[in-house]
């Protein structure tokens, strides 16, 4: 069972909504879900993310170790320089997607919610002789993120993970509810989701299952460096690269406005033309409704759909754009 970090203590703020799964703990929305996104856009605000799980890895061979694990170079990794990475499966399939920056004495990471334990277990089975240790802070550091152009200052002390997309703070739980005080408004995690949904990124558990590979996301390159090799999965990820084309592919889809419900995740994804009972070429992964764009999804489909195919989502229309290369 996922244990999950406690909640929020920034639901008691005016407005707040709950969010549902995967993100239980946190507000959805404070009330006005356009106004949020467009602040977010905007570079105000911040989005309470203390749900996710924070794991740090200190000691004198981190680096080097975590670079036996991981699909990402890290070897080398600078004081304060963001990256992601994977782990994946011996078949390639990815099961970690973790968030770090190293702070030249700690490996900070986030990842999944209520996924900390199994990251840890991993982990921990792989030490061996190595001078690491591994420990889960998900109960004392919350995740805190300011968006790409915010003016607000890092807490002193804090560690940052900057982005392009925006820096992501290692803060103090103690220090969550003083800190949203002073550098609110607080923004839902649906107006997050929504941008992430734009920026085509995906995210473990709703644009992955139990068998993606990296490349059928748009991991390869931002979380998988292809020039190292010596992690497990490796061999798929290179003969997939070099050799082939992977069996699926992300893609981006504009849904028809006029509905009212926004398909759920894992609602069928069909060839227009063959109707609700044509056979299913793949599933939405997530969908939102974006301020500017209006209802937005992201798919994952067969690779061999046509990229000029009109979809349906369930009995929803929509039109796709190319996120992965068939």
């Amino acid at each position: 069972m996922l244990r999950h970090s406690p909640a929020s203590p920034l639901l008691s703020l005016p407005g707040a909504v709950p969010a549902e799964a995967p993100d239980e703990g946190v507000a959805a929305h404070y009330g006005d879900l356009f106004r949020e996104q467009r602040a977010l856009a905007d570079g105000s605000g911040f989005v309470d993310l203390s749900h996710r799980g924070v794991v740090t890895v200190s000691g004198p061979e981190r680096l080097s170790w975590l670079h036996l694990l991981l699909t990402q170079h890290v070897s080398d990794l600078p004081p304060g320089q963001a990256t992601e990475a994977l782990i994946l499966s011996a078949h390639g399939h990815i099961e970690h997607a973790v968030y770090l920056v190293d702070d030249g004495r700690t490996t900070w990471m986030h990842t999944e919610p209520g996924n900390q334990e199994a990251l840890i277990a991993y982990l921990e089975s792989m030490k061996f002789f190595y001078q690491v240790e591994v420990a889960d802070r998900t109960d004392e550091i919350a995740i805190v993120h300011l968006p790409a152009g915010s003016i607000t200052e890092s807490p002193a002390d804090t560690v940052v993970r900057e982005t392009a997309h925006g820096r992501d703070l290692f803060l103090p739980r103690t220090e969550l509810e003083s800190f949203a005080a002073a550098h609110g408004p607080a923004i839902g995690v649906l107006a997050l989701e929504a941008l992430r949904v734009e920026a085509h990124r995906p995210r473990l558990g709703l644009e992955t299952d139990h068998r993606t590979i990296p490349h059928e996301v748009g991991w390869i390159g931002t979380a998988v460096h292809l020039q190292k090799g010596c992690y497990r999965g490796q061999e798929t990820v290179a003969r997939v690269h070099n050799l082939g084309k992977p069996p699926r592919r992300l893609v981006f889809l504009h849904l028809d406005g006029s509905e009212v419900h926004l398909p759920p995740h894992g609602t069928p994804v069909r060839l227009a033309a063959d109707g609700e009972e044509g056979r299913q070429l793949g599933f939405i992964t997530t969908s939102a409704r974006h301020h500017e764009l209006g209802p937005i999804a992201l798919a994952l489909v067969k690779r061999n759909v046509p990229v000029d195919a009109a979809l349906l989502a369930g009995g929803t229309a929509a039109a796709q754009e190319v996120v992965v290369e068939p």
